[in-house]
């Protein structure tokens, strides 16, 4: 079973939904997501904000820290992460879960990040959690990585808010 069927399979035991924010990964995370046949009984959606502005516009990113540090940070993944649950809600119910990636694929680096810099944040009602990496490669190799990154971080989230019993 690959990453992806198990996160929507445990998304879907609990009747969990997931809501996707992506900038370097340009929507290849919620394709892996759509790959998965039943996907549509948890995926609520993605927001590819490619441009840092719809950081801010689309999931209420913070813009003074957006013009302080730029994308390639990790408050901003974690602020994409939650504005994402809100963006994707369904009457007035954000996702149970929000995902999100930032970085720098290359060919150069961004905001005085490395080529290879990403973070990953994972938000559910119990808290929001923040990994960062700094992953060689090519461009299409770091946003693989990435993007294989922010599904074992999603997955490794359910287990533990699964263990926790919450």
């Amino acid at each position: 079973m690959s990453t992806a069927e198990a996160v929507i399979a445990l998304l879907r035991e609990r009747g969990w939904t997931i809501g996707v924010a992506e900038s370097l990964t340009g929507g290849d995370l919620v394709s892996a997501l759509v790959s998965v046949p039943g996907a549509s009984n948890a995926l609520r959606g993605g927001v590819v904000a490619y441009a840092t502005p719809l950081k801010h516009s689309l999931l209420g990113v913070d813009a003074a820290l957006l013009a302080a540090h730029g994308a390639v940070h990790p408050e901003v993944a974690r602020q994409m992460a939650e504005g994402v649950r809100a963006a994707v809600a369904v009457d007035g119910k954000p996702a149970d879960v929000g995902v999100s990636t930032t970085g720098v694929a290359g060919p150069d680096p961004q905001d005085g990040q490395p080529v290879g810099t990403v973070h990953i944040a994972v938000a559910t009602a119990a808290g929001t959690g923040i990994r960062s990496f700094l992953l060689e490669g090519d461009r299409p190799e770091i946003r693989r990585q990435a993007s294989d990154a922010a599904l074992h971080a999603v997955h490794e989230t359910l287990l533990d808010q699964g263990r926790d019993g919450e």
